[in-house]
């Protein structure tokens, strides 16, 4: 063999150097089982049989230095191997990358500051995929208990206008999808052989898989986030009616939370001529002395599916002792009056959004005159329909978006609940 025999700086046991033409990557021939520190200029095969795993890259690499994995067993599918950024960028990112596919192989070149380490060679496609997730801030931001692995999500809540000002957007691979709860305000109660106020309308979008229980009326889809500033808009409750005079409440106004809109709660009705309106969920027909009619309120108004609410309940009754009816609820229509007896506010909707079960979106109750008992509020913060004669009926919680109960005789109405909006997503 002619020409000159160099020193071999790879004669180290374990370690083969690489081929002619095979760039500056020499091989180590034992298998890496567990986390390691990648050294530039060396190749790895990488076994994740048992566990997945990060390799750590060089914290001061040289421009054109080279890595190369491997994936031995075929089960970077299943347990797939991190390649740790070590605060320097990959493909431009500030954010570690993952070598995911079975089989696969990926050979990264060092290029310098602005785009870090990137691919030169890689067999099967989607090999390396970088997980970046959403950041934002904005609102309130409670700690969230009661969830599974809480630690790697956020949450904001909103119970006052303001903005969410999202920084980053993410991909597919770590979050880019904002799960949400919009609630908007509830109506208030209407006076004098009255009807309980509606509830907001109550709008959830969640994506299968993420570890939170939501309500029965979740959307099965969140939100793609976007770098941008979203105005989060919180509705006010309805005022309930003064007595004397009596009569309706009023209506709620809308939460809005990008294209997701959330209508006030229709107000109560009054004395059988002044029907409930309709609202995210409609108000109760107020006391009518021909029997229950049809002047309640409608709900999920306008109509989106799976619906934002519930329509009222029915009033009822004769001299003495008229009904109101109840307020829907988000989960529930609002109960029919009978004789002595006003109806109770329909039930709200129960989500885990923010770490513990909460019930929201409960309608307002009836109020009963004269010798009757006033219904009780949905579960979810409705007001407490008014009885007797002068019973001022109860409000609905503030951000719950709930119903205010009607009042009796000379009672006013319950003002309505203000209406909040909660956002949640992974951040790592």
């Amino acid at each position: 063999m002619s020409g000159k025999i160099g020193d071999n700086p790879y004669r180290a046991s374990g370690v083969v150097a690489a081929a002619a033409g095979g760039g500056a990557v020499s091989w180590c021939t034992t298998a890496k089982t567990g986390a390691f520190c990648a050294e530039s200029g060396a190749g790895y095969l990488v076994n994740t049989c048992s566990t997945a795993f990060t390799a750590t890259l060089p914290g001061s690499p040289t421009i054109g230095d080279q890595i190369a994995f491997v994936d031995f067993a075929g089960t970077f599918d299943t347990n797939a191997l991190t390649l740790g950024a070590n605060s320097l960028k990959i493909k431009g990112a500030t954010c570690d990358a993952k070598v995911n596919a079975e089989r696969g192989a990926v050979t990264i070149i060092y290029t310098g500051t602005t785009q870090g380490w990137i691919t030169t060679a890689q067999a099967n496609s989607g090999t390396m995929v970088q997980e970046q997730f959403i950041a934002a801030s904005g609102g309130n931001q409670p700690t969230a208990t009661g969830c599974i692995v809480c630690t790697d999500y956020k949450i904001h809540k909103f119970t006052a206008t303001g903005p969410l000002c999202v920084s980053a957007a993410g991909n597919a691979g770590g979050s880019n999808i904002l799960s949400y709860m919009v609630i908007g305000a509830g109506a208030g109660g209407a006076a004098a052989r009255a009807g309980g106020g509606g509830a907001g309308g109550f709008r959830e979008g969640n994506p299968p898989g993420t570890p939170y229980t939501a309500s029965p009326l979740v959307a099965t889809t969140g939100l793609t986030a976007s770098v941008a500033d979203y105005t989060i808009t919180i509705g006010s409750g309805g005022a309930g009616r003064c007595s004397p005079p009596g009569g309706p409440g009023s209506s709620g106004t809308a939460s809005v939370f990008s294209t997701i809109t959330s209508a006030g709660g229709g107000s109560g009705g009054w004395d059988g001529c002044m029907p409930g309106s309709d609202g995210g969920s409609g108000g109760g027909e107020g006391e009518n002395s021909t029997g229950p009619g049809c002047n309640f309120g409608a709900g999920n108004v306008p109509p989106t599916s799976p619906p934002q609410g519930q329509p009222g309940g029915k009033g009822a009754g004769t001299t003495p002792g008229y009904g109101g009816g109840g307020g829907g609820g988000a989960g529930q229509a609002g109960q029919n009056a009978s004789t002595n007896l006003g109806g109770t506010g329909g039930d709200g909707a129960a989500t885990s959004i923010d770490g513990a079960a909460t019930t929201r979106a409960g309608g307002g109750g009836g109020n009963a005159s004269e010798s009757g008992t006033g219904g009780p509020g949905g579960t979810g913060g409705g007001g407490d329909g008014g009885d007797g004669t002068a019973t001022v009926g109860g409000a609905g919680a503030i951000n719950t978006g709930s119903g205010g109960g009607a009042g009796s005789g000379s009672g006013n109405g319950g003002l309505g609940g203000t209406g909040v909006v909660v956002i949640r997503y992974k951040f790592q």
